[in-house]
């Protein structure tokens, strides 16, 4: 009984780990290079997750064609953020940045509101999502397995590209030294739009899980995962890739012991024991687990 349960926490680890490392990554891929917080990253998914739900119900096309427009649409809303919203505002302060941020969020949640429903809508999921396997003696959903399997493929490929390619030497160089890496021929536009572009493929597949979880879509989903991404992004490194990855996990962690010990009556409460715990961070280890490379510099 007790390898059960520890295969049972191991595997609820691995898999809410998993989602929320792709979620502070497509926040980090995008704050390493324009040094901004993309308070807009949560309405990606939320994209992702309405045009699950129309191509789910009012058509049917087979879900592996549903999944790749879900996540191409993701990525195209955030390669337009970028090319309308924050590209004319890159030469001014952070301050505009985020301001601008925020002013994408806002407007992308009032045309889900306004466009679609403030009400939740009902996303249909394939039903293999929903089948359970044996596993060690356990039963478990297989998107559990189908997160955990997608995110280190995932992971693979992107450290390949940020290894060895030409496009990701130059967005770590850029995400190093912005200044620099420009003087050295580097083309600005090009790399943070892939970087944009980047955050919404993640964010895409983000909300096929998410979506599968929760089982509905709704026009402010978005702060949710949002506030998730922020939160382990500070516990592993706001400056590094891994940290990002390393404090998805941790967060996934911390609230799977949150869960289990915590008694039920203050269970209610374990958010605001997660933002202790985000406060104890800043205080004692602002860089996080992995620093990671930092300049103080103005993205222009």
């Amino acid at each position: 009984m007790n390898a059960q349960i520890f295969f049972e926490f191991a595997i609820n680890v691995l898999s809410m780990g998993s989602l929320y490392a792709l979620i502070a990554l497509g926040l980090v891929f995008v704050f390493g290079i324009c040094k901004l917080i993309n308070f807009a990253y949560g309405e990606f998914i939320t994209v992702g997750a309405y045009v699950l739900y129309f191509l789910g119900v009012f058509t049917s096309l087979p879900w592996p064609l549903v999944f790749l427009i879900g996540i191409l649409s993701s990525v195209a809303v955030g390669y337009l953020s970028e090319l309308v919203a924050f590209r004319p505002f890159r030469g001014r302060s952070l301050d505009a940045l985020l301001v601008t941020s925020f002013a994408v969020s806002v407007i992308l949640q009032r045309l889900f509101q306004l466009g679609i429903s403030p009400r939740s809508k009902a996303v249909p999921v394939p039903a293999f999502f929903n089948m359970n396997i044996e596993l060690f003696g356990l039963t478990t959903p297989l998107r559990n397995l189908l997160i955990i399997a997608i995110t280190v493929v995932l992971l693979l490929i992107l450290t390949v590209i940020m290894k060895y390619t030409v496009l990701g030497v130059a967005m770590r160089g850029a995400s190093e030294n912005f200044v620099t890496a420009r003087l050295m021929g580097v083309p600005a536009n090009l790399v943070i739009s892939v970087a944009f572009i980047i955050s919404g493929f993640l964010a895409g597949v983000v909300a096929i899980f998410w979506t599968a979880r929760t089982g509905s879509a709704e026009p402010l989903m978005g702060m949710s995962p949002l506030l998730i991404g922020f939160i382990a992004v500070v516990i592993g490194g706001m400056h590094s890739l891994p940290g990002a990855v390393v404090g998805g996990y941790v967060y996934a962690l911390i609230a799977n012991i949150l869960s289990l010990t915590l008694p039920t009556s203050l269970l209610s409460f374990r958010d605001a024991v997660m933002f202790a715990i985000v406060i104890a961070f800043l205080v004692l280890k602002p860089e996080g687990l992995l620093r990671g490379n930092y300049q103080e510099e103005r993205v222009g």
